[in-house]
């Protein structure tokens, strides 16, 4: 198949071409800057975001676009710039490919859209699914449902559209997990905050395999959730990881001291929400790590 992504080079982006390719997909993906192929012609960059640019003239036939664009929300305080940063990164980027699909006469099969689980807001009590419609209000609620909204226009050009709230996303290399097992090593890592705030996470394989579940079934549109069955609280997710990394679980880490240290990011961190995947479960994927014990094994 042929399949387009932008954000092709980040975090998820690359875990997913790495798959793809081994599936031998024809990858196109999309680049601000000019890139050259070194995968003997099964990866394509095409050029987009600028002002005198075509780059549909590039993607014919496509079957799948997928969009995972957007600036970091981990890698720095939430500045009144950044925020717009985030933002607009996002937009921008998601405008950029409706604009796309609209110039396509052959549409692709579905466009699947990155999204998060901050749609939902923060909550110690609470348990969202896809059913739960109302956003929260504070700026990572807002900014997930905007970028939902704009991707959503794809739907009134007859493509399925999937956005998919990605939970905290697990792995080694990237990610929150290296930051969050740091303190451990070091014997140095406890609970976070009250330790009682909810954590949905979901590992890696996961996200890979549940997009490529999404591209192919056709009864998936619509929000959905990329979360793990299996959500903790923060202090079990600290003491899960400290067994595995057999290292102590007992120096805490105050809320307010990480509020003077991230400014409104350490919102990820202090609160959270638990999300379940309802849509994935009812139509049959099978997490590969369903619980947190099996994740952060597969990984350490």
């Amino acid at each position: 198949m042929k399949i387009a992504i932008a954000g092709g080079s980040g975090f998820v982006g690359s875990a997913l071409t790495k798959e793809l390719l081994k599936q031998n997909h024809e990858i196109f993906i999309l680049t601000r800057r000019q890139k050259t192929d070194t995968t003997n012609g099964q990866v394509h960059f095409v050029e987009w975001l600028r002002k005198d640019g075509k780059p549909w003239e590039q993607l014919h036939e496509i079957d799948f676009f997928i969009n995972l664009a957007g600036e970091s929300i981990n890698s720095g305080r939430w500045t009144s710039e950044r925020k717009k940063r985030i933002l607009d990164s996002r937009l921008q980027a998601t405008e950029e490919i409706i604009t796309i699909l609209g110039k396509l006469n052959a549409k692709p099969r579905a466009l699947i859209n990155a999204s998060a689980i901050g749609f939902y807001g923060t909550s110690l009590e609470e348990t969202f699914t896809e059913e739960y419609e109302v956003s929260g209000n504070d700026f990572l609620a807002e900014t997930v449902h905007s970028w939902e909204k704009k991707a959503s226009e794809a739907e009134a050009l007859g493509i399925r559209t999937v956005l998919c709230r990605f939970g905290i996303i697990l792995d080694t290399s990237e990610g929150a997990l290296p930051r969050m097992a740091l303190p451990y090593k070091f014997f140095a890592g406890g609970k976070v905050g009250s330790g009682s705030q909810w954590m949905s996470w979901i590992h890696i394989d996961d996200v890979v395999r549940g997009i490529l579940f999404a591209m192919i079934n056709e009864g998936l549109d619509g929000p959905v959730n990329f979360t793990a069955p299996e959500p903790v609280t923060m202090d079990q997710f600290g003491r899960e990881l400290g067994t595995v990394m057999n290292r102590p679980h007992w120096l805490p880490v105050p809320g307010f001291a990480l509020k003077l240290l991230l400014g409104e990011m350490s919102t990820l961190v202090v609160e959270g929400q638990r999300v379940l995947p309802k849509k994935l479960i009812a139509k049959g994927f099978d997490f590969r790590f369903p619980t947190l014990h099996s994740a952060l094994t597969n990984l350490f």
